[in-house]
């Protein structure tokens, strides 16, 4: 039996509630040297970049709170790395949403906040 950590419950948990939502899956966890994109999915006709966030307590704000300019920037690097390497990608609509799960892992609620930002 394999123990998942409590970053990687939040990633499959966020990934069942897009899924519940119509998006499939195209990636997880793609790596590269500009950083991770925890959930590649595609909504329609748009291609979703996916960071997901748990936050245990609240007291520094929500995981949707917690992605700096400077993360932002490494995860539009990041897309940019996908997009050369996947060529299916490269006419198409992109946005980046986050998926924030605030509290512990077997609460229901789940933040899905789409066009979170853009590039």
């Amino acid at each position: 039996m394999r123990v998942h950590s409590s970053g990687q419950r939040a990633e499959i948990k966020a990934e069942k509630h897009l899924r519940r939502h119509g998006l499939i899956t195209l990636s997880k966890n793609y790596h590269c040297r500009y950083g991770e994109l925890d959930l590649v999915m595609q909504d329609g006709e748009e291609l979703v970049f996916v960071e997901v966030r748990h936050r245990s307590k609240q007291g520094f704000g929500s995981g949707a709170e917690s992605i700096t300019q400077i993360k932002q920037q490494r995860l539009v690097a990041a897309a940019r790395h996908y997009l050369t390497q996947h060529s299916r990608g490269l006419n198409q609509y992109c946005r980046f949403d986050v998926v924030s799960i605030d509290g512990g892992l077997t609460s229901r609620h789940v933040n899905w906040i789409k066009n979170a930002f853009s590039e």
